[in-house]
C-alpha cells in the first residue's frame, strides 16, 4: 500500500479534482483526515500544508503534494517528481514602503517576522544582519512598522502587500505545488510502480486540460494545404468522407491555439469544424 499524504485547505480541493479527472474517487468523512480512495492501492492522509514535506521526507508518506517553499523551508530530502503548476507564489522579503533597506539591515537589531525560520535566517546570514526572528502564524504583512521591521512571506499578485503600505525588497524563491516522493519509496520497485502509474494519469489530465480537439471536413484540393497550417502532436487523423467528397481531419491543438486557428482553418477550405474537450492526452 502507497502512503499518500494531501495537504489541508485550498489545494486539498484542487488536488481532489485532480485525482478524480484521473479516475480516483476521495471519500472523505465529516471532520475526518483519512479519506477513502478507490483505489485501495493507497492509503490517504490530509495534514497541514506545511508539514506534507517534512513527513513525506521522513518516510511516514511515500508521496504527497507540497508547495515548493515547504520542500525549501524543511530542507525535506524528498524528489519532486511533477510540477503540476498550481498555486504558483513568490517567496518574498518587504519593508515598509517608507524604508531604506540598506539603512535597517544595518541596525543593531532587525527584527523579522515570518513562517519560513529556515529561508529568514538563511537570507539575513548571508547579508551579515544582526536579527530577531520572530515567527508568524498567518498574517504576517500586519507586523510592520511597529512589530516588525522586515517581513518574510508568500504573495502571489502583491496586493496585499501594497495595501499594508509594504514594498518587495528581494524575492527569495517562486513556489509552485509539485508531487513528491521519498527517495527509499522510489528504489522500492512495487511502490514505484504505482507511483509511476499515477504519475502517468495526472500528467495525462492535465495535458487534457492545455488541449481541445478540432474535427473538420476539407475538400481533397485543399487538403494539403490545410494540413500544412495544422498544429499537432505528431500528425493528423484524417479519414475519406462517405461518397469520397472529401476528407474530415482531426487533431488535437493547444486551446491558446484555438481563437486564431478557427478563423484560419475556414479561410483555408474547412467546414463543419468543431471542438470538443479532452480528458486526458497519453502520448
Amino acid at each position: 500500500m502507497l502512503k499518500l499524504a494531501l495537504p489541508k485547505g485550498r489545494i486539498y480541493e484542487r488536488v481532489q479534482a485532480l485525482l478524480s479527472d484521473c479516475g480516483l474517487t476521495l471519500r472523505l468523512p465529516e471532520r475526518g483526515y483519512r479519506p477513502e480512495c478507490s483505489d485501495d492501492r493507497l492509503a490517504v492522509k490530509i495534514l497541514k500544508a506545511q508539514n506534507v514535506s517534512a513527513l513525506v521526507g521522513l518516510g511516514s508518506h511515500d508521496l504527497g503534494f507540497s508547495g515548493h517553499d515547504w520542500v525549501m523551508e524543511n530542507q525535506a530530502d524528498v524528489v519532486e517528481l511533477l510540477d503540476l503548476g498550481f498555486d504558483p507564489v513568490r517567496i518574498v522579503a518587504a519593508v515598509p514602503v517608507s524604508a531604506d533597506l540598506d539603512t535597517l539591515l544595518a541596525q543593531d537589531r532587525v527584527v523579522v517576522v515570518s513562517e519560513y525560520e529556515h529561508l529568514s535566517r538563511s537570507w539575513l546570514e548571508a547579508r551579515g544582519v544582526k536579527y530577531h526572528y520572530m515567527r508568524s502564524y498567518g498574517a504576517t504583512e500586519v507586523f510592520p512598522p511597529e512589530d516588525a521591521d522586515l517581513i518574510i512571506d508568500n504573495t502571489a499578485s502583491g496586493k496585499t502587500l501594497v495595501e499594508n503600505q509594504l514594498k518587495i525588497v528581494d524575492t527569495l524563491l517562486h513556489s509552485t505545488t509539485r508531487i513528491i516522493a521519498n527517495p527509499r519509496a522510489m528504489d522500492d520497485p512495487e511502490r514505484r510502480g504505482v507511483i509511476e502509474e499515477l504519475l502517468l494519469l495526472i500528467r495525462a489530465v492535465l495535458d487534457g486540460r492545455d488541449r481541445v480537439m478540432l474535427e473538420m471536413n476539407i475538400d481533397e484540393a485543399r487538403l494539403s494545404t490545410l494540413v500544412a497550417q495544422l498544429p499537432a502532436m505528431k500528425s493528423p487523423t484524417i479519414a475519406q468522407l462517405y461518397g469520397n467528397t472529401g476528407y474530415a481531419v482531426k487533431v488535437a491543438v493547444q486551446k491558446g491555439a484555438v481563437a486564431r486557428l478557427i478563423p484560419e482553418l475556414k479561410r483555408l477550405g474547412a467546414t463543419d469544424i468543431l471542438e470538443t474537450a479532452i480528458r486526458k492526452v497519453t502520448p
